[in-house]
Formats: structure tokens, C-alpha cells, sequence
């Protein structure tokens, strides 16, 4: 079977257009937390929009494969999310959902694209659905520090250090404004289980 007339080659087209809206809804996301001062926390939505950014790029490039010839249209039908507004929690919450939908998706369209004997994109499909799987745990654990109050609150003592200036203090809560740079709390370090203590380093386009 060609790649051109296979089921598999209209899921690829969903998901390269899922993975882009993706992107651009959680850039979005970003957005909001960086105007409310969440600098850290934005930085964790950025990296994960670029991530989403490099699955539709693999999705693409499939595509791409698929014929010597400019493809001029795919007609594909898909319902897609419209959740996301100005409210931080809400968004998290969302996002987990979409991430979770995502990885379900996947998986199905793996074991579509190994019966009919593409295993190079079922293995796409399957790697892919792992990390929408850990997407959905890191936007869960905002999304419950947030909604509990201990993004910044913690029940002992830990080590709070500033991501723009490297600055270091232990407590259960950290500075409102560092002493050293000035910054405010929202640029401190966040403590995840699922990323460790996290400041990501910005994407390389």
C-alpha cells in the first residue's frame, strides 16, 4: 500500500494540524502566565509548545514522503479544542485534557499504521503518545500546586533559587522580590515531581 492512499496518511494530516494548534494554544497559555508574572512557569508551557512544534514537524515530514509532488490539499475532517481563556487554573486543566486525548489518539493510529505496514510512523505514533503522556502528568502537577496553593508554599524547608540571577535561599516559601536581581516570586524556580527542581533553558529554534 502506498503511503499516499493509506488511512495512515489522513491520520498524519490530523496530527500534524493537532500538533500546530497545539502549539499556538499553548503559546497562548504562555502568554497569559508571563503578563501575571508566572515567568517560570511560562518557561515550562514554552518548552513543551516547542516540543509540540518538533511532533508536527516529524508529522510533516511524513507527509512530505509521500509524494514527489507538491501536495496541494489533504481533505481531512477533525474536531479540535476552543477551551483555553485568560484564567491560568482553568488552562492547565485543559491542557491535561488535551494532552490526554492526544496520546489516546496516537496510540490508535499506531496500531492502524503497523497493519497496514508503515512501522516506521507506528513507532512515530507510539513515541509521540509517551511524551503527550508526560505532558498530561507536568500540566496536572501546575495544575494541582496551583489550585492547593503550594507552588510557592511548601511544608518544609526547601532550596528556592532565582532563575534570572541564581540567587539562593532555603524555606518553605521564597522572597517576593529577590534580594539579589529584584525579580519577583514568579521568576523562582518551580518544584515538580515530574521535571525535578525546573528552569528550562530556552529552545534553540
Amino acid at each position: 500500500m502506498q503511503l499516499i492512499e493509506s488511512q495512515t496518511y489522513i491520520n498524519l494530516a490530523k496530527a500534524y494540524a493537532s500538533e500546530t494548534q497545539a502549539r499556538t494554544r499553548y503559546e497562548f497559555v504562555e502568554y497569559g502566565m508571563r503578563n501575571e508574572g508566572y515567568k517560570t512557569m511560562a518557561e515550562i508551557v514554552d518548552t513543551i509548545a516547542y516540543q509540540e512544534f518538533n511532533h508536527s514537524r516529524m508529522f510533516y515530514t511524513y507527509l512530505q514522503k509521500a509524494s514527489d509532488k507538491p501536495i496541494k490539499n489533504i481533505d481531512i475532517a477533525g474536531g479540535f479544542p476552543f477551551r483555553e481563556k485568560w484564567d491560568i487554573l482553568n488552562n492547565l486543566r485543559f491542557a491535561a485534557d488535551d494532552e490526554h486525548s492526544e496520546a489516546r489518539i496516537y496510540i490508535a493510529n499506531a496500531k492502524v499504521a503497523r497493519k497496514e505496514g508503515f512501522t516506521d510512523i507506528a513507532e512515530l505514533f507510539d513515541l509521540t503518545a509517551k511524551v503527550e503522556a508526560f505532558h498530561e502528568k507536568v500540566f496536572l502537577e501546575l495544575y494541582a500546586q496551583m489550585k492547593e496553593g503550594t507552588l510557592f508554599k511548601k511544608p518544609a524547608p526547601v532550596v528556592w533559587t532565582c532563575s534570572a540571577c541564581g540567587h539562593q535561599a532555603i524555606g518553605t516559601e521564597p522572597w517576593d522580590t529577590c534580594p539579589l536581581c529584584k525579580m519577583k516570586k514568579g521568576c523562582v524556580q518551580l518544584h515538580l515531581e515530574t521535571l525535578g527542581t525546573y528552569c528550562p533553558a530556552q529552545p534553540q529554534a
